[in-house]
């Protein structure tokens, strides 16, 4: 490994959306800083299962008739 060309890897502080919070080490900011998260696996539907599925405005349907004709192959 090359000398003096890594990132500072020092302990940070993380606060999930429930207000848990543990410490981990990380190359983000400065030693003690702490980090906020909008997004957690308690709380994101990829690990709560729980999803909505919105079409807001057709855009599905415009983009389905938009490239319908893509991959179809003409003689």
């Amino acid at each position: 490994m090359k000398a003096n060309i890594h990132p500072d890897y020092h302990e940070v502080n993380i606060i999930m959306t429930d207000g848990t919070e543990y410490k981990t080490r990380s190359c983000m900011g400065v030693a003690g800083e702490t980090l906020r998260l909008d997004i957690d696996p308690k709380s994101h539907p990829a690990w709560t299962g729980v999803q909505r599925v919105m079409d807001t405005g057709g855009q599905v349907a415009k983009f389905n008739k938009r490239f319908a004709g893509i991959g179809t192959r003409k003689a």
